[in-house]
């Protein structure tokens, strides 16, 4: 998993709950950092964990730019600041939104959300 936060202490205690609960971490503070690392990594990462506010390049933009290189990437988009429900309700198909401030239970449980979906989808795409 890549995770991009800008926020120094956000970023190392979200990394250590996700190592606690078992999932391996590859941790940005922007996006430009998370795309190198992306470019050497690609095949370890299968679900980006981005903060929609980064400096720079946004979560959402970079989200899209690692999207059209790796369709099946998962993505899931935090936010402490959200204008409307369209940033929380996201379009693109494998995204979701968790807003924040979140706890370790949501967190946790968000991811087992979306890797049961992207395992449903897997076999479903294999039976047809």
């Amino acid at each position: 998993m890549l995770l991009v936060e800008d926020e120094h202490f956000v970023r190392e205690a979200t990394c250590r709950i996700l190592e606690s609960a078992g999932y391996e971490v590859l941790p940005a503070g922007d996006a430009q950092e998370a795309v190198k690392i992306y470019e050497l990594h690609h095949d370890r990462i299968d679900l980006l964990m981005t903060d929609m506010t980064l400096p720079g390049r946004g979560g959402r933009q970079l989200s899209q730019d690692l999207r059209s290189t790796s369709p099946e990437l998962a993505i899931l988009l935090t936010s402490g600041y959200v204008e409307n429900d369209c940033d929380r309700e996201p379009q693109e198909p494998k995204t979701y939104f968790l807003p924040k401030p979140y706890s370790r239970s949501e967190l946790v449980a968000m991811l087992e959300k979306i890797f049961r979906v992207a395992v449903q989808q897997r076999a479903a795409s294999q039976a047809s």
